[in-house]
């Protein structure tokens, strides 16, 4: 008799590696994956990693001062951290209650509100900053215009990565390639090396969500192969 239709099979996550190693390096490497994770799966997490960049941009392009740059690095970790901490409590809440519960929805809510409020607050003194040094800003307006040429198109390689479409890995390792050799260009001139190489440490993020999307893809394809040999009845 004909087999009943089946839906298509959710995007599965690939487990983990296993957590038998100790030391340093060890929890590194399941911290790193954490991260990836949470940028494959946390649609607001690739938002916030396109707006690192951005501001990494400005950091290496306009000539701060010392209290400006460490303000702009300590409000991308804090939104960072809040997302991450968010994206925990999510899953583990979703582990503790299989059905609708409005203690856990408030739960939900309020963790998120956190990363709104954290991302608000960033944006606010993001704009102070810019204010206060209006004056750098006016006399380095080349030095802005030559990032926007060249920073622009990096932050685009970096939303193709984390972009959810299936699509050949040759294009993720263009759209890195490309995003590396601007990056290479523009610390010709850049003004600080620290947002230099945060900007270069986010592009490969980029790219480690790309892999592990692929790795989710493939993960779900083969459940959906295993599926469709149903047992004759």
């Amino acid at each position: 008799m004909t087999a009943p239709a089946r839906t298509p099979l959710p995007l599965r996550k690939p487990p983990y590696p296993s957590r038998r190693g100790a030391g340093f390096w060890a929890s590194a490497r399941h911290a790193w994956d954490g991260l990836v994770h949470t940028v494959v799966h946390q649609p607001n997490m690739k938002t916030h990693v396109v707006s690192a960049i951005l501001v990494g941009l400005v950091g290496s392009g306009i000539p701060l001062g010392l209290a400006e740059k460490v303000t702009l690095i300590f409000c991308v970790l804090l939104v960072f951290f809040a997302e991450i901490l968010n994206s925990a409590l999510e899953t583990l809440v979703d582990l503790a209650t299989q059905e609708f519960d409005e203690k856990a929805r408030v739960t939900k809510d309020a963790a998120a509100a956190a990363v709104l409020v954290l991302s608000i607050g960033s944006a606010v003194i993001f704009a102070a900053l810019v204010v206060h040094n209006w004056a750098t800003v006016v006399a380095n307006v080349p030095r802005i215009e030559r990032q926007v040429l060249f920073g622009v198109p990096l932050a685009g390689c970096a939303m193709l990565l984390m972009r959810d479409t299936p699509r050949p890995w040759a294009q993720d390792a263009l759209a890195f390639v490309a995003g590396l050799g601007l990056a290479a260009v523009m610390t010709t001139w850049t003004t600080s090396v620290v947002f230099s190489a945060m900007t270069v440490g986010l592009l490969v993020l980029a790219v480690a969500a790309a892999r592990e999307r692929a790795r989710a893809r493939a993960t779900t394809a083969g459940a959906s192969r295993a599926t469709k040999n149903p047992a004759a009845t």
